[in-house]
């Protein structure tokens, strides 16, 4: 049983989309500080070109499932979402329900970017339940590696699966402690760089197929 650990992002690259397809859990890492510069509420529609969701201000220490949109996020979205070029098409249901989800952002952000990865990995075909760490009441005093177990654990992994830029954060020992073979997938090597754009440019069985090709079949595991 293969859980893997990711914060939820706004519509990511074809290398998270990898790691939510090769796994049986896929958590919402919701429990942790909100990262200002990360992808969390933005994603990149070309290179150093993103689009970004309207946050109400919040304390540098809140979480991610604490974050809420500003009062005026519809309009802003829909002035981004309206500058966008290739993001016109409306002729998949698909298509309608990305943009009607960016175009009307309201309440909490983990929400919407929780219903985004649905919406895609639904129509990848990915099988793996998600849900959001919060929902797993894990004690806060637990740090890094040592929350990484404890929710795996919980959900009565035999596997960890994690994206290869992760090797430095963990160790094969400790999470074998606990019954849990670590692994890390190898690098993504298909050519998605921004999941929302792709959605407009390309049918959901090419991005289907890109997913696939890159993917192992299987993690790589990581030397004891």
């Amino acid at each position: 049983m293969r859980v893997a650990i990711m914060q939820p992002y706004l519509f990511p690259y074809g290398g998270y989309w990898r790691l939510l397809t090769e796994c049986d859990t896929f958590v919402l890492f919701d429990c942790v500080q909100f990262p200002r510069r990360g992808r969390v509420h933005r994603c990149e529609i070309a290179p150093q070109t993103w689009l970004t969701l309207p946050l109400a201000p919040a304390p540098r220490a809140a979480l991610i499932r604490d974050m809420t949109f500003a009062n005026n996020a519809p309009a802003l979205m829909a002035r981004q979402v309206s500058r966008l070029p290739w993001a016109t098409p409306r002729d998949t249901a698909l298509r309608r329900e990305v943009l009607g989800l960016l175009e009307a952002p309201t309440g909490n952000l983990v929400d919407l970017l929780e219903t985004g990865l649905r919406l895609v990995a639904q129509a990848l075909g990915a099988r793996a339940t998600i849900l959001r760490s919060s929902s797993l009441g894990v004690s806060p005093d637990l740090r890094r590696q040592d929350r990484v177990i404890e929710i795996a654990g919980r959900l009565g992994a035999t596997h960890y699966l994690n994206a290869p830029g992760g090797r430095a954060l963990y160790d094969a020992e400790s999470f074998a402690r606990h019954g849990l073979m670590l692994e890390f997938l190898p690098d993504y090597t298909g050519d998605i760089p921004s999941m929302l754009r792709a959605l407009f440019e390309r049918p959901i069985d090419e991005i289907a197929h890109d997913i696939r090709q890159s993917a192992p079949g299987g993690g790589m595991a990581a030397e004891p």
